[in-house]
């Protein structure tokens, strides 16, 4: 839906349903419920997820029957999530959600295949979005590789470029992948993305792209327009980073935004006494679950970062004496600030969103809550009210002046 600042969706990873038929048949089932209490006279936007196998469907069997069926009840597509490819419900998920990764042909087929359905879907003057992994799994590649394994990766990037400058050119419609950073890929935060755009991807991209025939102007701008930055408020809240220096170097190196991911995770206070930080430990516990990955950044007290794979390694190492905070890559819903003696990572959204108010560096934004199946009992409502309450959640922060 539209707003004062941006589009406003969630993304439909929420549901469960990894073929075409039963993520159709979750869509219907609850986004006329959101709709209704959302957006009941205006237009709704959706952010779409599609398994690599309802892609094909979608695309070869249904297309005309969902676009006919987002016509009858107002709802529009312009951004989709092409990060998980596989499986991502009802089974352990954890590092093979980055599989396959940038390095495999299947990822730059199901890449496009989401351009293509996008292109189908994007209403006129829209653009669209694609968020996507940051590359690979670092830990699936020795450090002394992955100069090699990011330009393998950039150049499969590149061909998804190609076709969306055929797109473009085709319909007229304007197509860019989000990349997304997070703990632990091989682009981990917003620091080591910019260095790899900047370092990599254009080098890399502006050659490619002369060979095809564009001035090295062209190139550099068809870059800039087809590959963007997807701002994970989670991930980068893990990281510590700072936002409103990191968003900067963005802008100054004209590197945009494709949307905002807005999402919490989960962060505590170890610097306490041995009882609460024992408390601390144990309420992390109760967020220990085996489907994803729960990467944990640990800030010490003189300011450097220790990074674990996932939550059971962190909790290994609960003994440090010289370690102040957890944060914990969760997801966990937007309206809630405190989990008993846990708190999350709330006020990253606020001061991300109060950025955007004052001076707004992207289009859309996307509400990306998708463990609901995994958290504590008490914390679980039917998910149309959970989307909703998130949704209207954000709204009331981007119309509090």
């Amino acid at each position: 839906m539209k707003t004062s600042y941006c589009h406003l969706t969630y993304c439909s990873n929420i549901h469960a349903g990894e073929s075409w038929k039963d993520h159709f048949a979750k869509l219907k089932e609850n986004v006329p419920a959101i709709k209704k209490e959302l957006a009941p006279n205006e237009a709704f936007g959706l952010g779409l997820r599609l398994a690599d196998a309802a892609s094909k469907t979608l695309q070869q069997q249904s297309l005309q029957e969902f676009k006919e069926w987002l016509s009858d009840n107002d709802v529009y597509v312009f951004t989709m999530n092409g990060f998980p490819y596989g499986n991502f419900h009802h089974t352990a998920v954890k590092d093979k959600v980055h599989a396959p990764d940038w390095l495999t042909n299947d990822r730059v087929a199901y890449t496009i295949r989401l351009a293509e359905i996008l292109a189908e879907l994007l209403p006129d003057e829209m653009e669209g979005s694609i968020s996507t992994s940051p590359l690979t799994y670092r830990f699936w590649h020795k450090e002394d590789e992955w100069n090699t394994v990011i330009k393998k990766a950039t150049a499969n990037l590149l061909l998804v470029v190609d076709r969306l400058i055929d797109i473009k050119q085709q319909t007229g419609k304007t197509i860019h992948i989000d990349i997304e950073p997070e703990p632990d890929g091989l682009l981990d935060n917003g620091t080591e993305f910019l260095e790899w755009y900047l370092q990599c991807l254009l080098p890399l991209g502006i050659e490619h792209l002369q060979s095809k025939g564009l001035n090295k102007n062209a190139a550099e701008e068809a870059i800039k327009t087809h590959i963007q930055l997807c701002y994970d408020v989670c991930h980068f809240a893990v990281g510590y980073e700072d936002h409103a220096a990191m968003i900067k170097k963005f802008e100054e190196h004209g590197i945009k935004t494709g949307k905002i991911q807005i999402s919490a995770a989960l962060k505590g206070r170890l610097d306490g006494s041995t009882v609460e930080k024992e408390k601390v430990i144990n309420a992390f516990k109760n967020f220990n679950e085996p489907v994803y990955l729960h990467q944990v950044v640990a800030r010490k007290k003189d300011g450097m970062l220790l990074h674990y794979r996932d939550m059971p390694d962190a909790l290994a190492d609960s003994n440090r004496a010289d370690v102040e905070e957890w944060r914990a890559h969760y997801h966990v819903p937007l309206f809630i600030e405190h989990y008993d003696i846990l708190q999350s990572t709330q006020a990253d959204i606020k001061t991300v969103l109060d950025i955007h108010k004052k001076k707004p560096f992207t289009k859309y934004l996307e509400v990306e809550t998708y463990t609901w199946e995994v958290l504590p009992t008490a914390m679980r409502l039917p998910i149309d009210q959970s989307i909703s309450r998130e949704l209207k959640w954000v709204k009331d922060l981007l119309n509090n002046h």
